[in-house]
C-alpha cells in the first residue's frame, strides 16, 4: 500500500511538471481555453458569492464576540477582514473550483479515456497534455484569480453588515481598523494562494481523469477521489504558506 501511495503520488509530481512544461509551448489551445475558463466560471460563480456570505458573517460574528469580551472592539473590522482576505477567500474559492469546475474536469478526462480517445491522440502524435490538460489547468488557475477577489469583496461586505447591524458595531472603527492594519502584501498572498490551489485542483483532477477505473462506475470513484485528494492537499498547502507569509512579512503595527 505504501509503495503504491508513492507511485501515485510520483506520477501526480510529474503530471504537474509536464503541465508547467507545456505552458511554455506552442501552439497554445486558445479556444478550448476559453471555453473551459467560461465553463468552470459559470458553475462556480453564484456558489462562491453565496458561500461568501455566511462565512465573512461568522467570522465577524465571532471575532466580534471575542474582541467585546476583552475589550478591543476598535479591532474588529482588522481581524475579520483580514482573517478573510488571507484565509477564508482563496480557501472557499479553491473548494468551489475543485468541487464543481474539477469534478466535471475529471469526469470529462475519465470519459475520454475509458473511451480510449487518449490512447488515440497519443498514437496520432498529439500531447493529451499540451492539448487538454494545460488548457484546463490554466482556466482553473484564472478562475481562482478572479474568484478569490469576488469571494474577498462579499466576504467583507457581509462581515462588515453583520458586526454593524447584528453587534452595534461602529462604521467608523471597522474601517479604521482595517486600513490601519492592513498592508497590500496581505492581498497579495491571497491571489497567490488562489492560483496556486487553482493549479492543484487542476492537475488532481486531470490526474485522476486520466488514470480511472475501469467502466463508468472507475470514473465515479476518481471524481469523488479528485474531490477528496485536492481538499486534503489544499489545507496542507494553506498551512504551508501561511507559514512562510508570517516569516517573510511582519505584520503591521497599529
Amino acid at each position: 500500500m505504501i509503495t503504491s501511495a508513492l507511485r501515485q503520488t510520483g506520477r501526480l509530481y510529474a503530471l504537474g511538471l509536464d503541465v508547467i512544461r507545456c505552458m511554455f509551448r506552442r501552439p497554445f489551445q486558445f479556444r478550448e481555453f476559453i471555453g473551459q475558463f467560461w465553463f468552470i466560471a459559470s458553475v462556480s460563480l453564484l456558489p462562491a458569492a453565496l458561500v461568501a456570505i455566511p462565512f465573512g458573517a461568522v467570522i465577524a460574528l465571532h471575532l466580534g464576540s471575542l474582541t467585546t469580551q476583552i475589550g478591543a472592539q476598535s479591532f474588529t473590522g482588522a481581524a475579520s477582514v483580514l482573517a478573510i482576505i488571507q484565509q477564508a477567500s482563496p480557501v472557499v474559492t479553491a473548494l468551489l473550483i475543485a468541487g464543481a469546475g474539477g469534478s466535471a474536469m475529471c469526469a470529462d478526462l475519465g470519459a475520454r479515456t475509458i473511451r480510449e480517445e487518449i490512447d488515440a491522440m497519443e498514437v496520432l502524435g498529439v500531447n493529451p497534455v499540451q492539448r487538454l490538460i494545460v488548457p484546463r489547468v490554466l482556466a482553473a488557475m484564472g478562475v481562482a484569480a478572479f474568484l478569490n477577489g469576488l469571494v474577498s469583496v462579499v466576504g467583507v461586505l457581509g462581515g462588515y453588515f453583520f458586526n454593524v447591524v447584528m453587534q452595534d458595531g461602529t462604521p467608523g472603527a471597522y474601517l479604521a481598523s482595517f486600513s490601519a492594519l492592513a498592508q497590500l502584501p496581505d492581498l497579495w498572498i491571497s491571489e497567490i494562494k488562489a492560483v496556486i490551489f487553482g493549479f492543484v485542483a487542476g492537475v488532481v483532477a486531470a490526474y485522476r481523469g486520466l488514470n480511472p477505473g475501469r467502466g463508468p462506475k472507475g470514473v465515479g470513484d476518481a471524481v469523488n477521489q479528485s474531490v477528496v485528494i485536492t481538499f486534503l492537499l489544499l489545507f496542507l498547502l494553506n498551512l504551508i504558506l501561511t507559514t512562510l507569509y508570517l516569516q517573510v512579512v511582519p505584520p503591521k503595527g497599529a
